[in-house]
This record gives C-alpha cells, structure tokens and sequence, in this order.
C-alpha cells in the first residue's frame, strides 16, 4: 500500500496575531510587572487512510500550541470526539467520547471545540474517560490563530489548542468513521516579552509631555520668526526714510587752494585719511565735514556726528519737534576736528560756469553765524547761504 505525505507550513496564527494578542493581554492586566512569557509550539501529525484512493495519508505541521499548565510531552493516539450531536464542546461532565473503531485500552486524544466552558471543564471531562490528550481547536471567527490557555489543576493531561481550519479537517474525517491516529511532539520555544501596565501608563505621559513641549516651542519659534520679520520690514522702512534725509546734506568738491582748509593737514575722522583735490565730502549742521562715502553709512546706523555727537537727524527737523530741532545749540568744533567755518566752497555748477566763488561766513564778534545749505538736484550742493545771522540775534534766515 502506497504513502502519501503532505507536510504542511507552520499556521500563520503561531505569530504576529498571537503575540499582539499576548501583548495587549499582558499590558491590559492589573498589577502585571515587566517579564517574559515563555510558551512551546505543538507539532501535529495525523495519519488516515483515505477511503475513495485507499492511500495512507500523513500530514505534518507545527500548528498547535502548548497549554499553560500542560506537561511537555510527546504523545500518540486515536482521536476520539463526543459523541452527542450538537455537543463539540464536550463540557458536560458525563460527556462521552467516540471513535471509528471504538475506543479501547489504548491510548486515545481527545478533540473538543472551544467554548460552552472553561478550559478546565473540558480537560476534567476528557480526563474521566482516559483519554491520554485532549486537543482543543479555535472557534471559526478566529481563523489559524491559537491563544494561550489557563487550565491549572487539570494533572499531567497534555493540552494544545489548533487552528480552526485544522480542528475542523480532523473532525469532520471521525464524524464520517475514518480513523484518524494523531502524534503531538513538541516544537519550538517561544520567548515574548511584555511591560506592565504602569510602564504604558509612565511611556504614555513622557509621550504627550515631550508633545506638549514640541508644540510649545513650536508656537514660541514662529511668534519670534513673524516678529523678527516684522520688526526687519520697519527697520527697513526707517532706513530708506534715513537715506532720503542724508542726502539733503550739502556736498563739496575740494579744490586747489580752499580757503579755510589744508588739505595736506586736514583729515576725515572716519576713515582717518587726508582730504584730496576732488574728493566730494559732505558738510553736516555742525559744520564739521568727512568725505561723503564715509559719513553716509555712519549716519545710516548713528544719526549723529562722529566728532560731536549732534543727532543730525534731528538738527534737520526730522523725527522730532521742528521747533525743538531749530533751538538746538551748535557745538564749538573739537580740537583737531575740520569746521567749515572759514571754508570758501562752491558748487560744481558754478565752477563750471566760470563764475566766481561766494564768499563764506565767518565769525563775527556780535555772535555765532549759522551757514544755510540748499540742495542741489545732483550729488554735488553748494554752500550758498553766507554772512546770514542767526534768527535768535534778530538777523534773518535763509
């Protein structure tokens, strides 16, 4: 008589469905502390002869798993199942079991549904008849996964659960009186670790901390960001306003033989280099004068002088009380500083035209003169107002 051999791969449900399972089972319960759990797969043979080809058949695979409290064991056996129809469970105590054949002094297992009872009930019930195993296949919304079953107090009776599909296949071949000898050996340790529920608990609150964090340095960083943006639009704004009052400040072209000004001796404070014929400088309020590409950037980010320390921008009128700005005293030029005082200068225009210089103020002995500047349409403006007086000396103005 020929064999036939069907060797199966190890069911899915002996994996990820399992150990979420577990997982969910372990941090859920009460008062669990952090371990491990270990578990042992089941390897399930069954062996029949097929009546319709009359061929052995054998089939093999690891897709059962060891009860909680169950020994260890290899055991062998013909498969018996209850006998009442309706009764799979077989949780009744007097339940009896049956198998093509009948059930003998041999060694016999024990195949029952899951459900109607407790794991215990059934092991008892199987146990009273002498069976040697009892196996306990899944309910069918379960599909090929096995769970961990608690039936402490049962002896030294082996119990595995199987899948569904499994259970099913071996039942269905004793209800219609095929003899079905069934092997259990034992398979691979299983190592599962878990955490308790307070480590989930203590995980949970870092978690929605760290959140809570984040998001406030989130909103932190962006409210600074649009501030910070903000606050750059106005400074701009306030520097093109800057920059437009700057060049309303007279410039000069120094030339051979200025009167009032060496130009081998005199100096810009800013870049500390020597004035030279044709460098354009700029004369400020203060009649002190530095060379235009010096002084624009300084007052740019100081708004005063560097020799006196006269807030230019408010002397033109600008940023400040008008009447305030016109009352403020002009300072006496500092030692080593260039005044403009003395300084006959003329525009460019003018030097052009062949027309001759404007004579310049100078100090008079009833009191200060203040020098009056026009613009010019260019870069280059002329000092044109000279020998004016001051309107508090009851003079006139420009």
């Amino acid at each position: 008589m020929a064999v036939r051999r069907r060797r199966r791969r190890p069911a899915p449900g002996v994996g990820a469905r399992d150990t979420l399972a577990l997982l969910a089972l372990a941090l859920c319960a009460p008062g669990v502390g952090g371990g491990a759990l270990e578990w042992y797969s089941a390897v399930v043979a069954i062996e029949y002869v097929d009546p319709q080809s009359n061929l052995t058949v054998l089939s093999e695979s690891e897709s059962g798993r060891f009860g909680d409290s169950s020994p260890r064991e290899n055991k062998q056996g013909l498969v018996g199942i209850p006998r009442a129809e309706g009764d799979e469970e077989g949780c009744a105590p007097d339940t009896r079991f049956v198998a093509p054949g009948g059930l003998g002094a041999a060694p016999w297992v024990a195949l029952v549904a899951r459900g109607g009872c407790t794991f215990k009930d059934k092991v008892l019930a199987a146990a009273r008849k002498n069976a040697t195993a009892v196996v306990v296949y899944n309910q069918k919304h379960y599909g090929n996964a096995t769970e961990p079953m608690s039936h402490a107090g049962t002896g030294n009776i082996v119990v595995i659960m199987i899948s569904y599909p499994k259970g099913r296949e071996i039942f269905d071949l004793v209800q219609k009186g095929i003899p079905v000898n069934m092997t259990i050996g034992i398979g691979i340790r299983h190592m599962q670790e878990f955490i308790s529920g307070q480590s989930v608990v203590f995980v949970a609150i870092a978690f929605i901390t760290m959140m809570i964090i984040s998001l406030a340095w989130l909103i932190f960083y962006y409210i600074q960001r649009f501030l910070y943006t903000g606050s750059q639009f106005g400074s701009q704004n306030h520097r093109k306003e800057t920059k437009k009052v700057i060049g309303q400040l007279p410039l000069h072209t120094v030339k051979h033989g200025e009167k009032g000004l060496d130009v081998d001796a005199e100096n810009c404070a800013v870049c500390i280099e020597n004035f030279k014929v044709k460098d354009v400088i700029r004369i400020l309020p203060c009649k002190h004068i530095f060379h235009r590409i010096c002084i624009d950037p300084w007052l740019l980010d100081h708004r005063t002088c560097p020799m006196c320390k006269l807030d230019v921008i408010k002397a033109l009128g600008y940023w400040g009380d008008p009447e305030d700005a016109q009352e403020l005293p002009i300072p006496e030029a500092a030692p080593g500083s260039v005044s403009i005082g003395n300084l006959s200068v003329t525009s460019q225009d003018e030097d052009r035209s062949g027309e001759s210089n404007l004579p310049s103020s100078s100090s008079s002995e009833s009191g200060p003169n203040r020098p009056c500047f026009k613009d010019d349409a260019g870069e280059d403006t002329a000092l044109l107002g000279a020998g004016r007086n001051d309107p508090q000396h009851g003079g006139s103005i420009c």
